[in-house]
Parts: C-alpha cells; structure tokens; sequence
C-alpha cells in the first residue's frame, strides 16, 4: 500500500496492516478470551471447559457435561461475567453461553 503522504509511514500503521493481513489480531484476541476465562473460571472448572468463541457480545463456552452445564448456568453465570468484564476492559461482554460437548 502506498502512503499518500510524502515522508515516511508510521511504524504503528505498517504493524497494523501487517497484523491484519496475517490475522494475528484474531489470534491474539482468542488468546485474550482464553486467559480472561481461565481467570474467571479458575483451575477446576477449566479442565472441563473451552471458550469456543465471541460473537456480539457473546462469550461461548463448551462444557464436558450436563450437571456442570447446568451449575455454570445456574449458579456462576452472574460471578463469571462479572470477572470477565473485569479482566477484559473495553470489550463488551453481555452475556455468556454454555453447550454442552465431549472431548
């Protein structure tokens, strides 16, 4: 891409175009999602859970079965998202869902 302006481009809009045509951004806000669940979640649980992703606003997570599912559902929910919106600032959390999976 050429820069319109005479004069050398910014390091940060060269690293910025580089990051996002090799999709490291991507990788590096799954990364985030990860640690941000570990955190929340806690060593116990995170052996029998896995974020599978974020969709607008939507924090999606696999768990190993039905009886943990339904105790992250009914009882953690409202503590997880608020650790979550704790360790991820400015990324909008509105809520989280559980599905169940084997692995």
């Amino acid at each position: 891409m050429a820069n319109d302006s005479k004069g050398p481009e910014k390091l940060s809009d060269v690293l910025g175009r580089l990051f996002t045509s090799r999709g490291w951004g991507r990788k590096n806000d799954r990364l985030r999602l990860e640690s941000a669940w570990a955190s929340a979640v806690g060593e116990p649980l995170l052996k029998d859970t896995a974020v599978l992703g974020m969709k607008r606003g939507v924090l999606e997570v696999a768990v190993r079965n039905a009886v943990l599912l339904q105790e992250l559902t009914q009882f953690h929910k409202r503590g997880l998202l608020t650790k979550l919106r704790a360790a991820m600032p400015g990324v909008t959390v509105t809520d989280l869902k559980f599905r169940a999976a084997a692995w």
